[in-house]
């Protein structure tokens, strides 16, 4: 939660206890910052909320948003200041480089560091973007992205859509268009593979427990069902987009007797969990589903260690390659 003293009494502890980390950001770009800035040319895109003008590219990004730090990473952009804490432990670069302005999680964010940060772009989204409306009022001379998946609208289209934003805003149209291509060449791969009388059942691991993860809604699994158009071995009324997938009996997954199953292993993502018994583990030693086609036959899929706090476009593209690597095997 965010601290309840006053904002201003906040904002005036900020300035004089960040400037430290603040002046040594602001030291190391000091001439060329000016100079980029005098010269900045501006690239008009559409987020969540509208028509943004953006400076292009942008040369203090605070970034917040876990489908974009990796993009932002790949492409060699240091942001002044990012949300450390929901950082994927797969991309070090942003995640534990001290000299990056620490904005913590989004249970108790620091935002004002933000302002201390000075920047011109705020990228945000996914677990952040409930603090938009506070961000945009103290920090109102930069320009707030957010191009999280709509609800409603196709994670595939939405996923291009926020690669394609984010490359013209950083002056990465190449990169992203890059991106867009391997994805979508990915996808097909995984749709002409994939045998659709074969079900599936998408699950959960977290803590040792399983949890089911419904088709269209579910965390992940969800719309990676909508998108290759897998026949589900399951489907319960009432399911939820639960982080933690929905509560479900191991003996009604084995009585589903999928083909498939895909799992999350919401633990191996986090810095913090690192006790957690590992998915594959949960699964191999669940005695109900020892007799279960999938477990039977070697169909067992876990997702990449990251996914849980990566989700971007780059880890929906290696999820459906390794799918359609796996269905592929089974023809």
């Amino acid at each position: 939660m965010i601290r309840h003293s006053s904002r201003a009494a906040l904002l005036a502890l900020t300035a004089a206890t960040s400037l430290g980390l603040a002046a040594c950001s602001t030291a190391e770009q000091g001439t060329a910052t000016t100079s980029a800035s005098a010269n900045a040319n501006t690239v008009t895109v559409e987020d969540n909320t509208g028509s943004k003008e953006v400076p292009s590219p942008p040369q203090r990004v605070v970034a917040l948003d876990n489908r974009s730090f990796e993009m932002l990473d790949n492409w060699g952009i240091k942001p002044i200041a990012a949300a450390q804490g929901i950082v994927p432990v797969t991309i070090p670069g942003i995640g534990d480089d001290d000299s990056i302005v620490d904005i913590g999680n989004h249970r108790e964010p620091n935002l004002e560091a933000i302002v201390a940060a000075d920047p011109d772009v705020v990228v945000s989204g996914q677990r952040f973007m409930k603090f938009d409306s506070e961000i945009e009022g103290l920090v109102p001379d930069a320009v707030l992205l957010d191009f999280e998946p709509r609800e409603g609208q196709p994670l595939d289209a939405e996923l291009i859509r926020h690669a394609k934003a984010m490359g013209e805003v950083f002056d990465k149209q190449d990169e992203a268009q890059k991106l867009i291509d391997d994805f979508t060449s990915a996808l097909e791969r995984a749709k002409a593979a994939y045998d659709p009388e074969q079900t599936v059942m998408g699950v959960n691991v977290s803590g040792g427990n399983i949890g089911y993860v419904a088709p269209g809604i579910g965390r992940v699994w969800g719309p990676v069902f909508d998108m290759i158009g897998m026949t589900p071995a399951l489907e319960v009324e009432n399911a939820t987009n639960d982080h933690q997938g929905d509560d479900i009996s191991v003996e009604a997954i084995a009585q589903a007797n999928p083909d498939w199953i895909l799992v999350l292993d919401r633990d191996a993502a986090t810095r913090d969990d690192e006790g957690s018994p590992a998915a594959e583990a949960v699964i191999a030693d669940s005695a109900p589903l020892r007799n279960v086609a999938a477990v039977q036959n070697q169909r067992v899929y876990i997702a990449p260690v990251d996914t849980y706090t990566n989700e971007s476009i780059i880890t929906y593209t290696e999820i459906l390659n390794q799918l359609a690597d796996s269905f592929e095997a089974a023809q």
